[in-house]
């Protein structure tokens, strides 16, 4: 885990993921896209089923380690219309304490409703404190943006230049971008600048790329 610090307010970047706001015990999550699975092998491509379930163990590894007020959902929690997955998550929230925030990604395309329903907030996005929180990467004059939807990946390459693509977190001046949560999701390569930082995650660590110059 790498630990950094945003306007004077600490955040865990997570090897799962996730980051963690310890002044609020809020975790942020992005692109978790339950139901994929589901609606691939409803197309007929095989997809084994045990994958519907690491969203659920990892988050709940999560939940149990750290003290957890509010888990915020960065949008795309869902890939497409409601399936079999959809009981799953029901059965989860019905377990939760934690407050649970959805920003509606492109892929939210469930009824508003069904998620009141099961007693999530669902917003386009909010503002809290000097931060913005939302779906899609932008820049939001005077906030510090959390987001998702890119998918960021970074490409390492290795003595005899053999090559290793990672999910990473992707940090900006103005932003951050989170990786996908969901385990069924794929890459878009990011192109750092100097201004910018990379931090990429593996099964348990999360590595600081050393940026170029």
């Amino acid at each position: 885990m790498i630990e950094i610090v945003i306007h004077q307010q600490h955040f865990i970047l997570h090897p799962s993921g996730g980051i963690y706001w310890k002044e609020t015990q809020t975790w942020l999550l992005a692109d978790v896209h339950l139901g994929k699975v589901a609606h691939f092998r409803k197309h007929g491509i095989a997809v084994p089923r045990k994958i519907e379930g690491i969203f659920y163990q990892k988050i709940d590894r999560l939940l149990k380690k750290f003290p957890s007020k509010r888990v915020i959902f960065l949008g795309d929690l869902f890939h497409s219309y409601q399936n079999n997955e959809w009981y799953l998550f029901e059965a989860w929230v019905n377990k939760q304490k934690a407050k649970l925030i959805l920003i509606q990604g492109n892929h939210d395309i469930i009824p508003v409703k069904e998620f009141k329903i099961l007693g999530l907030t669902v917003v386009d996005s909010f503002e809290e404190d000097e931060f913005y929180f939302t779906h899609y990467p932008i820049e939001k004059e005077p906030y510090f943006v959390f987001c998702g939807h890119l998918h960021p990946g970074a490409k390492l390459m290795g003595i005899g230049h053999q090559q290793l693509k990672l999910p990473c977190f992707y940090q900006t001046p103005k932003k951050l971008i989170l990786p996908a949560f969901g385990s069924f999701t794929g890459l878009h390569l990011v192109s750092p600048t100097t201004e910018d930082q990379v931090y990429a995650i593996t099964e348990n660590a999360v590595l600081e790329i050393e940026k170029k110059n």
